[in-house]
C-alpha cells in the first residue's frame, strides 16, 4: 500500500521543477461557471498541445514553440494575451502541415479532447464502400471534441478548420481516444452509459455501440496494439473490450468508489486505473490481477469511507511512456509522480483544483488542467531505464501473461517480466 505518512513525505520525496504554466484570462463574475479545463492532449507525433479552455474555446499550440515561449517570457504565461501568441497567421498553402496556434469555438462545453493521425496502409473497415468523401493520407492530424451536448466535433489540426459532426450521444461526452494503430478508429465515452466506435476513414460512420455500464463512462483507453480497449466508470466499474469481435471480455473488480480514468503502459502489459476510493490500482489486465496500489489517504480509508466524500479524490492518472512513471492528480492539492517499483510518489508539486493531467509525448513534461480554464507544466523525474526494464518492455509488447509463464526460465525471470517483482 503506497500512502505514506507526513515524515515519509519530507525525507524521501522530492518537489517537480515547473516548467511553464498557460494561465486563463481572468472571466467576469457571471461566467465563472463554465471555465473548467476538463481535458489535455499532446498529438502523437508532438506537434501540437491542446486543451478546453472553457466556455467552449479548444486552444492549439505548436508544443516546440509553447516550450520556447516559457524560455523567452519566463513561466508565466496568458493564454490570450499578445505576447504569448506563438505564430503569426498565414496562408493555407504555409499552414498546411506546418504547426500554428489556433483558438477553436466548439458550439458547446468541450468536455474531451483526443489527437489522431493516420497511417495510409490503415484501411477502413467499412470495405463495402469505394467512394468516401475524406481521404486522409500520412500527413493528416485530427483533432476530435467532445461536446455537453453529446456531439462530437472532428477537426483538422493543421487549419482549425471543422470536417465532421458526429451526433448520436444523448448525454456529454465524458472522454474520447483514437486507436494507436493509426487506422482513425476513435471511441467514445459518454454519461448516457454508452461506449460508440466511430470509423472516421469511413466519413465518420459509426461502427458499433459497446453497452455494458451501469451508469455513466467517465474515460476510456485502447491498448498499445489497439487489440484491447478499457473504459471505466460510476458505480465501481472498470471493463475491458475486445476491440477485434467488439465484446465484453472481463470486469474488473477492487475499486470502492466512482472509476474516473484509466490508462495502458506502453508495452500493453500493465493498466492504471483512478477511482474517487482514493486510491490507485495497476492491474494486470491479461489476466485480471491487482498487481501495485497507490494510495492518497494516510491511514486508507474503510471502504464504507472510500465509497464516499474524503477529500482525496484521485482526478485523473497518466502512464509515462518510458513505462515506469505514473502521475496522479487528486483534490488534496498535491500532483504526484509514482514509480512502478517504488512504494512512496518519488516527486510532488503543488496544484489547487486540479481536473486532468498527460504526459507529453517524450515524457518529459507533465500537463495538468484546473477548473478555471489553466494549464500547469512540470518537469517530470529523469530516471535512466534498465537495461533489464527495456528488455521486459520489448518482450511484454508481443507476449501476454499467461505465454511468458509457460516460458522454459527460472521463476525469479518469469515474475520480472510479468511485472510482479
Amino acid at each position: 500500500m503506497a500512502s505514506f505518512p507526513p515524515s515519509v513525505n519530507e525525507k524521501l520525496i522530492g518537489r517537480s521543477r515547473t516548467v511553464g504554466e498557460l494561465l486563463a484570462p481572468v472571466s467576469p463574475f457571471d461566467k465563472k461557471c463554465g471555465r473548467e479545463n476538463w481535458t489535455v492532449a499532446f498529438a502523437p507525433d508532438g506537434s501540437y498541445f491542446a486543451w478546453s479552455q472553457g466556455h467552449r474555446i479548444v486552444k492549439l499550440v505548436p508544443w516546440s514553440q509553447c516550450l520556447n515561449n516559457f524560455l523567452l517570457h519566463g513561466v508565466k504565461n496568458f493564454a490570450n494575451s499578445s505576447h504569448s501568441r506563438l505564430s503569426k497567421p498565414s496562408s493555407d498553402g504555409d499552414q498546411k502541415n506546418k504547426p500554428s496556434e489556433h483558438v477553436i469555438d466548439c458550439g458547446d462545453i468541450v468536455w474531451s479532447l483526443a489527437f489522431g493521425s493516420s497511417v495510409p496502409e490503415k484501411q477502413s473497415r467499412c470495405v463495402n464502400i469505394e467512394w468516401h468523401r475524406f481521404k486522409f493520407g500520412q500527413d493528416q492530424l485530427l483533432l476530435a471534441t467532445g461536446l455537453s451536448n453529446g456531439r462530437i466535433k472532428i477537426w483538422d489540426a493543421y487549419t482549425g478548420k471543422l470536417l465532421l459532426n458526429l451526433m448520436d450521444h444523448t448525454e456529454v461526452v465524458r472522454d474520447l481516444t483514437f486507436a494507436p494503430d493509426g487506422s482513425l478508429v476513435l471511441v467514445s465515452a459518454s454519461r448516457d452509459k454508452t461506449l460508440r466506435v466511430w470509423d472516421l476513414k469511413d466519413d465518420g460512420n459509426m461502427v458499433k455501440v459497446l453497452r455494458g455500464h451501469p451508469n455513466w463512462v467517465y474515460s476510456c483507453a485502447f491498448s498499445p496494439d489497439s487489440s484491447v480497449l478499457c473504459s471505466v466508470g460510476a458505480s465501481k466499474t472498470v471493463l475491458l473490450w475486445n476491440m477485434d469481435k467488439y465484446s465484453l471480455i472481463r470486469k474488473l473488480e477492487g475499486h470502492h468508489n466512482d472509476v474516473v480514468a484509466c490508462g495502458f503502459s506502453p508495452d500493453g502489459a500493465l493498466l492504471v486505473t483512478a477511482s474517487h476510493d482514493t486510491r490507485i490500482y495497476v492491474w494486470d489486465p491479461h489476466i485480471g490481477a491487482i498487481l501495485m496500489e497507490f494510495g492518497h489517504l494516510f491511514p486508507p480509508p474503510t471502504p464504507i469511507f472510500a465509497g464516499g466524500a474524503n477529500d482525496r479524490w484521485v482526478r485523473s492518472v497518466s502512464f509515462s511512456h518510458d513505462g515506469l512513471h505514473i502521475a496522479s492528480l487528486a483534490d488534496d492539492k498535491m500532483v504526484r509522480f509514482w514509480r512502478i517499483d517504488e512504494e512512496y510518489p518519488v516527486q510532488v508539486a503543488p496544484l489547487s483544483n486540479g481536473l486532468c493531467c498527460a504526459f507529453s509525448t517524450d515524457g518529459s513534461v507533465l500537463a495538468a488542467g484546473t477548473q478555471d480554464g489553466s494549464v500547469y507544466f512540470w518537469a517530470t523525474p529523469k530516471h535512466v531505464a534498465s537495461l533489464q526494464h527495456l528488455c521486459r518492455m520489448a518482450i511484454r509488447r508481443v507476449i501476454p501473461t499467461r505465454e511468458v509463464e509457460k516460458l522454459p526460465i527460472p521463476p525469479t525471470i518469469v515474475a520480472f517480466l510479468s511485472y510482479q517483482i
